[in-house]
């Protein structure tokens, strides 16, 4: 049950602030200011879903020749569970699309359930599983690799089209 629609912009240092208030409330070992800063210097696509003048959320992306990496997505708590992540990864996967990647990669922690339903819901796969990946309070936690093909812009997706 959507609210509104999201805006998009690009992040910019001065939202580092807010970035990190979100990133604290919704993840137990949050990246630091510092890996966000480097992530704008070294041009990845660093956004800001903003529901009316109100930043919910922030993402990182970064596009290598034919292949996309989604590094992160972080809806505030109060604003969860109303399909902000949802439109927040579609629009991550046409701005993708537009710099002519062809696949989206991503990993996920198993126990993030409410992510992996979204991600499945947008069309992404598990392919595979990286072992011991993230910090957790008793050691490490795996996380789920999950993989989406991106149509060519312009192209019509191929769940809507027979074969």
């Amino acid at each position: 049950m959507m609210e509104s629609e999201l805006r998009f912009r690009r992040m910019t240092l001065d939202d580092l602030g807010q970035v990190m208030k979100v990133e604290r409330e919704v993840y137990e070992f949050p990246w630091s200011e510092q890996i966000f800063s480097d992530c704008i210097r070294v041009g990845y696509y660093c956004w800001i879903g903003l529901q009316q003048q109100t930043m919910i959320g922030h993402a990182v992306i970064s596009v290598v020749g034919d292949e996309s990496h989604m590094l992160n997505l972080s809806i505030a708590r109060a604003h969860q569970g109303k399909g902000y992540g949802r439109q927040f990864v579609d629009f991550l996967i046409d701005e993708a699309r537009v710099k002519q990647a062809q696949t989206m990669l991503l990993e996920v922690r198993p126990s993030n359930t409410a992510a992996i339903s979204c991600y499945n819901d947008a069309g992404f796969n598990e392919i595979g599983c990286r072992k011991d990946y993230y910090p957790a309070p008793t050691g490490r936690e795996d996380a789920l690799l999950f993989a989406k093909q991106i149509s060519p812009a312009g192209d019509a997706p191929d769940t809507d089209q027979p074969h």
